[in-house]
Parts: C-alpha cells; sequence; structure tokens
C-alpha cells in the first residue's frame, strides 16, 4: 500500500487534468472489476457485480488535486497565475510546481511591507527561469500541480496530494479484496472535486446509487493551539456525520457504526465544521441517495505536506469491505 500511495501522490493531476493519475488507478484495478468505463467528465469508473440481493451503492475518491494555472507572463517571463481549488496563500512562498510538460518553477511574491502580512494570489509569481515573455516556456492556461517528495516515517506518511489520492488508495485496495458482495458497487475515481465536486455529481447523475459513500481526508484536532476537533491521527477511520455541505444520513452512520463494531475496529465520529466533499454530490444527484463519508484523518491539509496515518488507512479499507460485504440495512 505504501507503494501505491507514493506512486499516485506524486503523479500530475491538478483538476481538470487528471488523465495521468487515471491510467495509473486503471492499471492497478484492471484485474479485479467487472466492467470499466471513463465517462465523458473523464471520471474513471469502475463495477464491481454482486449477486443481486443488494443495492447500487457508489463509491467515489476524487484523482485531482490543488494547482495553479498561468494566467499571463510579464514582460519579464514571470507567470502569474490564478488557483485551481483552495491555495492558500501562506502555504506558497518557496513551494515549486511542475507544469504537465515538465517545466518546473518556483513560487515567490512580490515585496513585503511587513513579515507579518501575507500577499493574495494574485502578488505572487512563478520562476521558471525566463528572462522575457518570448522565450517562457508557459503558456496561458498552462496548469501546474505543488512538488513535493513523498516520505514515510514511523506510521506517519507526508505527501502533497494526499488529497485525495489517499482515498483513491482505499477504494483500490478494497477492490482488490472485495471478493463477492450483494451489491453492485461502482468505485468512481472522481475529477474535478477541488473545484466544486463536478465529477461525482455528474457520475451519480448518471449512475443514480441508492447509497452513495465517499472517501476523502478530514482534518484533526490533535496539533498544538489547533482548531479544536473531535478527530486524531492513529485513532482509526472517521466516520461523517456533518460537514459544511451535508449532513450524512443517519441510517448510513449507524450501519458504518454497526461494522466497525463487528468487526472490532478503532473509529472516530467527524464532525468538520468547513468544506465538503463528493458525497455532497451524490446526496444531491439525480433522485437523491442515502449519502456518507469514510474519512483518512490528515493534518495540513491543502499544504504540500499532508500527513496521515498507515493505521488509519488500514482501518478504512477495512471497514469500507465490511459494508460492502454485508447487507445495508437503512
Amino acid at each position: 500500500m505504501i507503494e501505491l500511495t507514493k506512486k499516485l501522490v506524486e503523479a500530475y493531476g491538478p483538476s481538470g487534468f487528471e488523465g495521468k493519475v487515471r491510467e495509473l488507478i486503471r492499471e492497478e484495478i484492471a484485474d479485479y472489476a467487472d466492467e470499466i468505463s471513463v465517462d465523458p467528465m473523464g471520471n474513471l469508473i469502475a463495477l464491481k457485480k454482486g449477486d443481486g440481493s443488494g443495492l447500487t451503492v457508489m463509491i467515489a475518491a476524487h484523482m485531482d488535486e490543488i494547482g495553479v494555472m498561468a494566467s499571463h507572463i510579464t514582460e519579464e517571463g514571470f507567470v502569474r497565475f490564478t488557483n485551481i481549488g483552495g491555495v492558500l496563500p501562506h502555504n506558497l512562498m518557496g513551494a515549486r510546481v511542475q507544469f504537465e510538460d515538465g517545466t518546473m518553477g518556483v513560487v515567490y511574491s512580490e515585496r513585503l511591507e511587513s513579515f507579518r502580512k501575507i500577499h493574495g494570489l494574485n502578488k505572487h509569481y512563478i520562476d521558471v527561469g525566463a528572462t522575457s515573455e518570448e522565450d517562457c516556456p508557459v503558456e496561458v492556461g498552462a496548469a501546474a500541480g505543488f512538488v513535493r517528495p513523498f516520505q514515510v516515517q514511523g506510521s506517519r506518511m507526508t505527501s502533497k496530494a494526499m488529497d485525495d489520492r489517499i482515498g483513491c488508495v482505499v477504494g483500490i485496495e478494497a477492490l482488490k479484496q472485495l471478493k463477492e458482495t450483494p451489491h453492485d458497487v461502482y468505485f468512481v475515481f472522481s475529477v474535478q472535486e477541488e473545484v466544486g465536486t463536478r465529477g461525482a455529481q455528474a457520475s451519480a447523475n448518471g449512475l443514480t446509487p441508492d447509497v452513495g459513500i465517499a472517501l476523502d481526508v478530514t482534518g484533526t484536532g490533535d496539533t498544538p493551539e489547533g482548531r479544536k476537533m473531535a478527530v486524531k491521527l492513529g485513532a482509526g477511520p472517521a466516520i461523517k456525520v456533518k460537514d459544511a455541505g451535508m449532513i450524512s444520513h443517519a441510517g448510513l452512520v449507524k450501519v458504518m457504526r454497526q461494522r466497525a463494531e463487528e468487526a472490532g475496529l478503532d473509529y472516530q465520529l467527524e464532525v468538520l465544521e468547513g468544506g465538503s466533499t463528493d458525497a455532497r454530490s451524490m446526496q444531491l444527484a439525480g433522485p437523491g441517495c442515502a449519502a456518507g463519508c469514510i474519512s483518512i484523518p490528515t493534518r495540513y491539509i491543502h499544504s504540500q505536506s499532508e500527513t496521515l496515518d498507515i493505521g488509519d488507512v488500514e482501518g478504512c479499507v477495512k471497514l469500507l469491505v465490511e459494508i460492502l460485504n454485508n447487507p445495508i440495512n437503512l
């Protein structure tokens, strides 16, 4: 699982440009799905057929990551940019980015009047080594992802793009372990979540599932002077009760807790004050469905050093397999 995580998190794939990640995932799941397809938006959909006695279940994990896009090039050859998703200015100074063609750049900002203040995105630029607009290798509209090496330290994994390649890892590993299920399970590796959960909405409109389960990261409350939250690293998967975009189906939360307890798995209950996941789109798409989320506790979300615990990831896989192996009585 560690090698799979490394492969996925280090891949290029900002929102709208997920092709390389999609091909890596397709290679991983080719021998485990009954059907594999790609819809017009670029979502990768893998069907594991059930025995006909269960429900239609959609599992969603998004392939995209936050990034930046060139908006114009200065006369001196510096790249001005806009954000793709939730890019935070205080994480930018000195960051490195890579464009799809391999061009590397360093992000910096205009001179600060005081180091107590941070410029907004509009006063940042990317230095790609050019000396003029004419010799800049980057075109307007080119997208770039952040670059930071993957590392393992004890039980902790750190990298950019854990949000949400680690959800993809959970989905892949669960699909590999799912030998028989009563349900028709559609594993959807979705696009453009970071810019509005768009891919999952399109897939859910097409699949009209009875149940939708997102696999995504969530914040923690276990860092010094951090936001208070009843989630921490190393305490097991977090079962979402509520976030800023949706309230999980109470019956599905009950089923998740029941399966965790029956399997002897540690778990946490998550109430997230800000942000949402593909579960919101599944809940509202078409006629609607019973939606919820299995969350992977993660520190430093939307930075280049998102950090999580290997044991929590393994617990998420086990919990998802337990849910899908059994009836889902809502």
